[in-house]
C-alpha cells in the first residue's frame, strides 16, 4: 500500500493532468470532506467520474497480495488508479475528471464515519451536486467502481441528485444483512473483521460495523439504515455482475438490477474474476461508450445494446457470452430434481419411499478441512442431454437435529465431467476452484416472507428465531444464489450439504467464512413420500 502522503491542499501538473489534492467539499451540515480531483489540462466543460470508498483515496490499485494478482495485469492501470476504481491515465485524456474521495470521518475528512449507510448516500448526493456546478464541469457526474465503490452507488442514486447522469455499479451488495453479515442467518465472522480492521482510519469516531452486526442478529431498524430504496433509482445504469462472487456481491448486484426503475439500464453477467474483468481493456472501452453517451451526448450506439449480456459457463474461464432481453430469463423452465437418501441421487420423478441420511455436525471448528469434507451428504444427477441452468435454484430439505435445537446448513452446487472429475470455476475475486453456486441457512431463521417469496427464490424474514423440537423434522427452503452453467450430456450436478463452510480458505482471500455455528450432534435429512426434499433447477431452452 502507498504511504499516506499527508494532508493539505496542493496542486500539480502531471502527465497532462491538473491534479488537486485534498480539495475541501462542504456537506449540508457544514462538515468538510476531502477529495482528489484529476482533470484534463487546458480543457474545461468536462464531466466528472466519482470513485468513492472507505479505503483511502491515496491507496493505489494494487492486487499483489491476491492469488495470481487476481489476473489483473500491471499494464492495465497506472500509479494514479484508486483501488477498485477507474484509472485517470485512461479517463482524463478522454475528457473526464476523476474524483477520488475520503468519505466523512475517514482519514482527514471531518465528522464521524458510518459505512454503507443512508447518511453516506446523502453525503454522496452533496458531493455530486457540488461537482456539478464547478467551473470546469459540464454539469454531468457519473459514478463507477467495484465493491464498496458499487454499493455506494445504490445509496447515492436513490437520493436522485440532479447532476448524477449515469452509474456503473460493478459487483455491489444491495442487502447488507443477507449478503454480507448473515448468510441465511449464519453470521459471517472471517472476512468481516478483516475488512473492519482495514477501514478504521479517521480523526474522529468510526463505526464498528462488525460489532454492530453482532448486536443486531435479526433484521431491525439498524439494518434499514443500510438499505437503499432501489425503486427510487431512475438514472441510467450499466450494471456488471459475476456468477463467481458467491457469498458477497452476486446476489445483491442482480437483485438491484431487477428493482431499480431506470428506463435505460443494462446488465452484464460474467463468470470471470471481478477485478480482472473491470480493468481489462474491452470492459473499459465498453464503459467509456456508456459514459460518453450519458455524460457527453455521444456514442449513441449504446442505446442499441441488448438489455442483458451474459456468459453461460462450461468450466473455469470457458463459456459463451450471448444477448438476452431481461433478467431473470423469461423462458426459464423450473424443474424438480427429487432427493433420494437411499441412493444419494437426484431423480426427475417423485421419490415415494421414505428414507433418511445423516452426518456429524460439530460446531467447534476444531476439525481439519479434510475431516469436514467427510462430514457431509451429497446427491448426484447425470444429465441425459446438454442442459443450461441459469438463474435461481431452490433447495427444499426436510431436516432434523439430534443433540441440538438449531442447525446451520451449508450447501454447494458442483459440476463434474463425464470422467467424474470436479469442474472448477472462478470464485471469490481471485480463486480458480469455485463451485457452481452456494446457499446457507440457519434453520431457526427458516420463516419466509410470504409477500416476497417466489417458487424459485425463498425470501427469509430474519425477524425471529424458531428453534427445533426433538424428533420433529421440519421443511426448509434454502436460497441458492444465482448462477449460469452449461452441463453437457453425461456431466454431473452434485448437491453437497454439510454443517460447515464447504470452501475453506484464509480469511483475507475470500469473503465468506462461518466458523461460529450452532451445530452439535447430527443433522438428519429426510427424503421420499411426504418428505418432498428436492432441488428446483432453472432450465433454459435454447432460443428458437
Amino acid at each position: 500500500e502507498r504511504k499516506y502522503p499527508g494532508h493539505g491542499y496542493r496542486k500539480s501538473i502531471e502527465q497532462g493532468m491538473i491534479i488537486e489534492r485534498d480539495v475541501a467539499v462542504p456537506l449540508r451540515d457544514g462538515v468538510k470532506m476531502y477529495v482528489d480531483i484529476l482533470r484534463p489540462q487546458g480543457q474545461e466543460n468536462v464531466p466528472a467520474l466519482v470513485s468513492w470508498s472507505a479505503y483511502g483515496k491515496h491507496v493505489p490499485a494494487a492486487y499483489e497480495r491476491f492469488y495470481k494478482n487476481g489476473d489483473v495485469r500491471k499494464e492495465w492501470f497506472s500509479k494514479y488508479a484508486h483501488y477498485e476504481g477507474p484509472d485517470p491515465i485512461y479517463w482524463v485524456p478522454r475528457g473526464y475528471a476523476v474524483v477520488n474521495c475520503d468519505p466523512r470521518g475517514l482519514w482527514h475528512s471531518e465528522g464521524d464515519a458510518t459505512y454503507w449507510s443512508n447518511d453516506e448516500g446523502r453525503d454522496g448526493h452533496d458531493l455530486i451536486e457540488w461537482l456539478g456546478v464547478q467551473e470546469w464541469c459540464n454539469g454531468k457526474v457519473g459514478m463507477t467502481g467495484v465493491s464498496y465503490l458499487a454499493i455506494i452507488q445504490w445509496l447515492v442514486a436513490a437520493t436522485r441528485p440532479k447532476h448524477l447522469a449515469a452509474i456503473n455499479p460493478v459487483e455491489g451488495v444491495s442487502d447488507m444483512y443477507r449478503e454480507f453479515a448473515y448468510h441465511g442467518g449464519i453470521p459471517e465472522t472471517d472476512f468481516f473483521p478483516v475488512w473492519q480492521t482495514g477501514i478504521c482510519y479517521g480523526l474522529n469516531r468510526v463505526e464498528n460495523i462488525f460489532e454492530m452486526a453482532k448486536r443486531h442478529p435479526l433484521i431491525d431498524s439498524y439494518w434499514a439504515t443500510k438499505t437503499a430504496d432501489l425503486a427510487k433509482i431512475d438514472v441510467p445504469a450499466y450494471v456488471v455482475a459475476s456468477w463467481g462472487d458467491q457469498g458477497l456481491h452476486t446476489r445483491g448486484t442482480l437483485e438491484a438490477f431487477k428493482k431499480i426503475s431506470s428506463e435505460h439500464k443494462w446488465l452484464e453477467i460474467h463468470g470471470r474474476k471481478k477485478w480482472e474483468y473491470y480493468y481489462q481493456p474491452e470492459t473499459v472501452e465498453r464503459t467509456r461508450k456508456f459514459f460518453d453517451h450519458f455524460l457527453k451526448g455521444t456514442d449513441h450506439d449504446v442505446l442499441t445494446w441488448a438489455r442483458v449480456r451474459m456468459e453461460a459457463r462450461e468450466r473455469y474461464y470457458v463459456g459463451k457470452f450471448r444477448d438476452e432481453n431481461e433478467w431473470p430469463l423469461a423462458r426459464t423452465q423450473y424443474k424438480k430434481l427429487c432427493l433420494d437418501a437411499r441412493t444419494g441421487t437426484l431423480k426427475t420423478n417423485a421419490v415415494t419411499t421414505k428414507s433418511k441420511v445423516s452426518y456429524d455436525a460439530p460446531g467447534d471448528g476444531s476439525r481439519s478441512p479434510a475431516a469436514y469434507c467427510e462430514a457431509r451428504v451429497q446427491f448426484d444427477y447425470i444429465f441425459p442431454q446438454t442442459t443450461e441452468l441459469t438463474g435461481h435454484m431452490k433447495l427444499r430439505l426436510w431436516v432434523e437435529a439430534i443433540g441440538a435445537d438449531d442447525m446451520d446448513l451449508f450447501v454447494a452446487i458442483q459440476k463434474f465431467n463425464r470422467n467424474g472429475k470436479h469442474v472448477p470455476f472462478a470464485a471469490f475475486s481471485a480463486l480458480e476452484d469455485g463451485p457452481v453456486a452456494l446457499g446457507w441457512l440457519r434453520v431457526s431463521h427458516r420463516e419466509l416472507d410470504k409477500k416476497r417469496t417466489t417458487p424459485h427464490q425463498p425470501w427469509l424474514l430474519h425477524k425471529r428465531e424458531l428453534r427445533l423440537k426433538p424428533g420433529v423434522p421440519v421443511p426448509v427452503d434454502i436460497e441458492v444464489w444465482p448462477s449460469g452453467t452449461l452441463f453437457a450430456k453425461g456431466e454431473k450436478l452434485r448437491v453437497v450439504v454439510q454443517g460447515s463452510d464447504i470452501y475453506r480458505y484464509a480469511s483475507w482471500i475470500r469473503p465468506a467464512g462461518h466458523p461460529e455455528t450452532r451445530n452439535a450432534g447430527q443433522h438428519v435429512i429426510h427424503t421420499g413420500g411426504k418428505y418432498d426434499s428436492h432441488l428446483l433447477i432453472p432450465v433454459i431452452p435454447r432460443k428458437g
